[in-house]
């Protein structure tokens, strides 16, 4: 291949928008270095075709193959990345993951897990503040949060659960505190019954994310936050299938007794959240 069909290729883009031009441009200019790289078979390029018109067939209103397959292949993290710059002492953001929805609004100290997961689970306490970056308390933010149950499963995926179970919409007090009571969630495995699947067997990879929860995070006048917290000690914290492990989001359960209006043993964990003001930029 020579440098004169991307010109001719890339001579043909003229987009209305220059931000469409630019993006296309790149890709073409990729994919023909990649295709200049690899040398693909005519077959593996077919086989390459069809397993992306797999993949669109996998996509329900439940599920996007494509978000897994991004996740899994590092992509979402790197967008994460370039587009979530901020002060040092910032919570960093973390992938969405596929498994977000809508939560029910729950009362400060609330139980999250209603289900089975509630009788088996171990039980946890989740508390902190959310914080601008400066340390300034932010009340009124709203804390949302997903978990899988003990199983690995969630509510979508779980006929045994509710809709909303392992999920909880909540809102910060004066001083900037949430508080939720749970169960430990457990890592599992992505779905590997579909496309992402088959290319993490294909290439030697396990699909296991670590045990953790989800946030989302919004208050006025800051950027909104998704993030994680990951359990410390979780075997699979160094090969997350989904790259979105951060040192400074993990975390150590404590085991106590006594307090949070918790009857028996119990795991703490605290995670405070520190927003980025909107319009931060470096060195401002």
């Amino acid at each position: 291949m020579t440098d004169k069909l991307v010109r001719q290729v890339l001579d043909q883009v003229d987009a209305p928008d220059p931000r469409v031009g630019e993006i296309v441009s790149a890709l073409i200019v990729h994919l023909h270095a990649f295709v200049d790289e690899v040398r693909p078979t005519e077959a593996e390029w077919r086989a390459g075709l069809a397993f992306l018109a797999e993949t669109g067939r996998w996509c329900t209103p439940d599920r996007d193959e494509f978000v897994l397959l991004s996740d899994m292949l590092g992509l979402t993290s790197a967008v994460d990345d370039v587009n979530h710059a901020g002060p040092d002492n910032m919570t960093p953001s973390s992938v969405e993951g596929p498994f977000h929805s809508p939560a029910p609004v729950r009362e400060p100290g609330a139980w999250i897990s209603e289900g089975p997961e509630r009788g088996r689970g171990t039980p946890m306490v989740v508390h902190g503040r959310v914080l601008s970056c400066d340390g300034t308390p932010l009340p009124g933010a709203t804390v949302d949060l997903w978990q899988a149950a003990d199983d690995g499963l969630y509510d979508s995926q779980d006929d045994a659960q509710r809709p909303g179970n392992l999920r909880g919409l909540f809102t910060a007090d004066e001083e900037g505190r949430y508080c939720f009571r749970t169960i430990r969630p457990s890592s599992y495995p992505v779905p590997a019954d579909g496309t992402a699947g088959r290319l993490l067997r294909a290439i030697g990879r396990h699909p296991m994310r670590p045990a953790h929860l989800h946030y989302q995070v919004t208050a006025p006048g800051h950027r909104p936050l998704t993030t994680h917290v990951f359990l410390a000690g979780d075997p699979h914290l160094g090969s997350d299938a989904a790259f979105a492990v951060k040192e400074e989001l993990v975390r150590r359960p404590v085991p106590r007794t006594g307090g949070w209006e918790m009857d028996g043993p119990y795991e703490e964990v605290e995670f405070d959240l520190r927003l980025v003001p909107l319009g931060w930029a470096p060195g401002g």
